[in-house]
């Protein structure tokens, strides 16, 4: 009998909503801990107890960069090393969910030159200043642009601090990673790389339905916490359609993670993408893909700022 096709809802130009090396099959190295919330004989798909509200106030943060440049030092001991100019911006949606209304709760664009030459300095173009961010190692050209990531998580951080509330809800487009110290706080990883469940917990994940979710698992990973898996409305038929999974902190008690577990599944469907809207539906949540539109606005137009770059290095 020959394997039974499905096309991914996804746009081919943004990937593909799973991205496992190898196929759905390919194991993940990280250690699992799956008798969290259920034995790992007793796994089954869960919906949301009765009584399990969403909270009046929905965040939703996340980030967006842009590599400006390429550029390259002369050291004065006749050395050369690589380097980016880089734009990023983070900002944060205040979803109110009592008054059905959702607003842009604050932003902020930063640029910064990433390189391991150790005589770089800020480079000012025009009226626009690339602070000088300094990598380690021998700082090759092709592992700049990961340079970005650490600064954006900062300033994704910083505005997301600056509107929080008693009782919201923080969803953070993609890994929490160094944000797990945050409060009421949900990683939330819409394309999936790895695979990190054995087959029959994984055939309980492509099985579920839209409005179920995993049981809580735990990952041993460098960045380990809390995660589940839970399947959008609208995703189509594909095995991994809709699919998305979610973390939360592994400082949290094993209760309150799953109690994020239960807000997630009344929450996160309410925010689901429509194919005529979003080519990465319905993962790419409607507040998040308005904030992508927005952020990437304010970085600028970059042929301009690639000019200006030009000219400041040609006046230093």
């Amino acid at each position: 009998m020959s394997a039974r096709l499905f096309v991914d809802a996804w746009d081919p130009a943004y990937g593909a909503s799973f991205e496992a090396a190898g196929g759905p099959a390919a194991p993940s190295s990280a250690q699992v801990q799956t008798d969290v919330e259920l034995p790992p004989d007793e796994w089954r798909p869960l919906t949301a107890p009765d009584g399990i509200e969403p909270p009046d106030v929905v965040l939703l943060v996340d980030g967006v960069r842009r590599i400006d440049a390429s550029v390259w030092t002369e050291e004065p001991d006749g050395g050369s090393f690589p380097g980016v100019a880089a734009s990023y911006a983070a900002g944060v949606v205040r979803c109110d969910l009592r008054r059905g209304a959702a607003e842009l709760a604050g932003a902020e664009v930063e640029r910064g030159l990433f390189t391991a030459s150790p005589s770089a300095g800020d480079v000012v173009a025009g009226q626009i200043r690339y602070a000088v961010h300094r990598v380690g190692g021998t700082g090759e050209l092709s592992k700049l642009p990961a340079a970005v990531q650490g600064p954006l998580t900062a300033l994704e951080v910083k505005v997301s601090g600056a509107v929080r509330d008693d009782g919201d809800l923080l969803v953070v487009d993609g890994p929490l990673r160094n944000r797990r110290q945050l409060p009421r706080t949900l990683g939330y990883i819409k394309t999936q790389h790895s695979q990190y469940l054995d087959a029959r917990h994984t055939a309980l994940v492509t099985g579920l339905r839209a409005g179920e979710r995993s049981p809580v698992f735990r990952l041993g990973t460098a960045w380990g916490g809390y995660s589940w898996y839970l399947r959008l409305p609208g995703g189509g038929r594909g095995p991994w359609a809709g699919i998305v999974r979610v973390e939360c902190s592994a400082e949290l008690a094993e209760q309150q993670a799953v109690g994020l577990a239960h807000l997630s599944l009344v929450t996160l469907p309410r925010f689901a993408s429509t194919p005529y809207k979003d080519p990465r539906a319905p993962q790419n949540l409607i507040p998040i893909a308005g904030l992508e539109r927005r952020l990437r606005a304010r970085l600028g137009d970059g042929r301009l700022l690639h000019r200006a770059l030009t000219f400041a290095s040609h006046a230093s």
